[in-house]
Formats: structure tokens, sequence, C-alpha cells
């Protein structure tokens, strides 16, 4: 098992090299952080790391791991999701409260829509599954399930255009 000190002075020699390649993969600092430290507390918590190859490679292994698990999370999928509704290139930091409210907004907006959009989008998006496993769990087409998409997301963005975003206050979403 791994003293707190083998721990620390582990962090100390690699953690800026794991931050610069979980970078690579996520393009977000704090995502990044957030992930290295992930991979730091998962290899003091087991038990069974082998040393038939170099520790630091092992290390970088388990990132980019954790990094390609958050490019396949909601939580990296809802930044997707709101760049494709209002097609905006840079957002601002806002407060947890205010993503909070606007996550609730669009929530409450995607439960408006007709079902068969309704349902695809909660598919994709908040279940994560992929194009051809949402038209076999629906025994619809893939074309069929592309085109409900695309659909579904014009009549959100349709829904939500009157809506004054704060987190998009600085930027020009609707030219004139």
């Amino acid at each position: 098992m791994l003293t707190v000190y083998e721990l620390r002075e582990l962090m100390f020699q690699y953690t800026e090299s794991l931050i610069r390649l979980a970078y690579g993969y996520v393009k977000d600092l704090q995502a990044a952080e957030d992930i290295v430290q992930e991979v730091f507390i998962k290899f003091y918590h087991q038990n069974y790391y082998e040393e038939r190859g170099e520790l630091k490679a092992y290390l970088m292994k388990m990132t980019v791991n954790k990094s390609k698990d958050y490019l396949k999370s909601w939580t990296y999928r809802k930044v997707r999701i709101q760049s494709k509704i209002f097609s905006t290139a840079g957002k601002q930091y806002v407060d947890e409260f205010v993503k909070k409210d606007e996550e609730a907004i669009i929530g409450d907006a995607i439960l408006e829509l007709p079902f068969k959009h309704r349902e695809v989008l909660i598919h994709f998006y908040f279940n994560e599954m992929t194009i051809s496993e949402v038209a076999h769990l629906l025994s619809i087409p893939e074309s069929t399930v592309k085109t409900r998409l695309s659909r579904g997301r014009d009549l959100l963005r349709n829904q939500l255009k009157g809506i004054e975003w704060e987190a998009l206050l600085n930027e020009e979403i609707y030219p004139n």
C-alpha cells in the first residue's frame, strides 16, 4: 500500500505532465485538473499496481482513460449540446446557481417537445446513447434518428430563442 508521503512525492513529480496530457484531450484546464486529481485518488486506493512497467506510463494511461471517460460523460455532452443549440464560440464561466436555473429551463423546454423528438434527444444526450443504439432501441432507422435529433434541436432552439441567457449575456447569439 502506498503511503501518503509516497503519494505526495508522485504528485509533485507527475502532476504537471499529467495535467498537460489531460488538457490535450479535454481542452479545459479545470476539467484536466479534476481528472488528474481523480487519477491520483484512484491510484492511492487501489492495491494492485504491479511494477511491470514504468510508473509514469501507468499514470499516463490512467489519465488518458479518465479523459476519454470525461469526453463520454454527460458533463461534457451538456457543453456540446449548448453550443450546438446556440451556435456560440466561447462561453463565460457563471456561478453554479445560474447554470442550474438555465439547465432547468432547457429541461422543461425539452419536455414540451413532441414525443418523437423528445425521446431521441433524451436518449442521445441524457442517456448518452449513440445514434445506432437509439435506432436499435426504438426500432427505427439511423437516418430517422439523425433527422429527429436535428429537428428536435431546431424546435428546441426556436422554443428558447426569446430567453436571455445569463451565461451568454456578452455574446451575440442572434444577429440582427
